[in-house]
């Protein structure tokens, strides 16, 4: 399980360097600044915008490529839907099927949006550590118990993923195949991971509550943010989307689309 989402965050270039409340803030704004777009004629604009926002983080393109494998498979199958049943305009035929005009635009909307939004987000929490954008997160008002619950759920995607990889490990030294006839055994597996998992949770909590967990503000107390390094990222950043925004009402406003 190859997350590591900030495994890059001890690089040195301004988004880097920008302060994490601040660069939330911003890059939020232009995240829904992006999923409000409907015009296509804004798409390269959109993506030329994300494309230098990465460039100036200094991120590698394999980083990217990476973590867009699994969410990008779920949109390749919307993909391969929508052509065929959305919309009314024929394109041409591929057998008994129809592939409609409709449906293709709306594809490479959606496509568009879903990796220009993936890249900002990514930019958001690649050039951050993970517990610094948590301890951000939390300094702007999200409560604690749901910072905790982050903070958990990202450390344990990593634990499961050892101990899948461990009972993987085992299993195939003791001559399993995987195959339609063992989903039996990869259930099994599945559900041996799922208990383990609840019961190493179990234990963590009940150590940390002996240790006096439950006090608020426990994420404040080595958080210096520097607000003199986000004021013009901010700014530039809601601004942009502002004009994103603009030309996306002026643009609807024109054609009615």
């Amino acid at each position: 399980m190859n997350l590591q989402l900030d495994r890059y965050a001890d690089l040195n270039t301004p988004v880097h360097r920008w302060d994490p409340r601040c660069k939330i803030i911003a890059l939020m704004a232009l995240i829904f600044s992006f999923s409000f777009i409907q015009d296509l004629r804004l798409i390269p604009v959109m993506f030329a915008t994300s494309a230098v926002l990465y460039a100036m983080a200094g991120l590698p393109l394999s980083f990217l490529l990476t973590r867009m494998r699994v969410p990008g498979f779920f949109l390749f199958m919307m993909g391969f839907i929508l052509p065929f049943f959305s919309g009314e305009t024929v394109l041409w035929h591929l057998g008994p099927l129809a592939i409609r005009q409709e449906g293709c635009l709306d594809f490479v909307l959606i496509a568009s949006k879903f990796m220009c939004i993936l890249t900002v987000s990514f930019v958001i929490f690649g050039t951050t550590p993970f517990i610094t954008t948590v301890k951000a997160m939390r300094s702007l008002g999200l409560p604690y118990i749901l910072a905790d619950m982050t903070l958990f759920a990202y450390r344990y995607l990593f634990e499961i993923g050892e101990n899948l990889k461990t009972m993987q490990t085992s299993m195939r030294l003791r001559g399993f195949r995987s195959g339609p006839r063992k989903m039996a055994t990869l259930a099994a597996l599945a559900g041996t991971i799922l208990v383990r998992s609840y019961e190493q949770s179990d234990r963590v909590y009940k150590a940390m509550v002996l240790r006096g967990y439950g006090q608020p503000g426990s994420f404040m107390e080595n958080f210096q943010p520097n607000y003199s390094r986000g004021y013009a990222g901010l700014v530039t950043a809601i601004t942009v989307a502002a004009i994103f925004v603009a030309a996306q009402i002026l643009l609807h406003s024109q054609t009615g689309v």
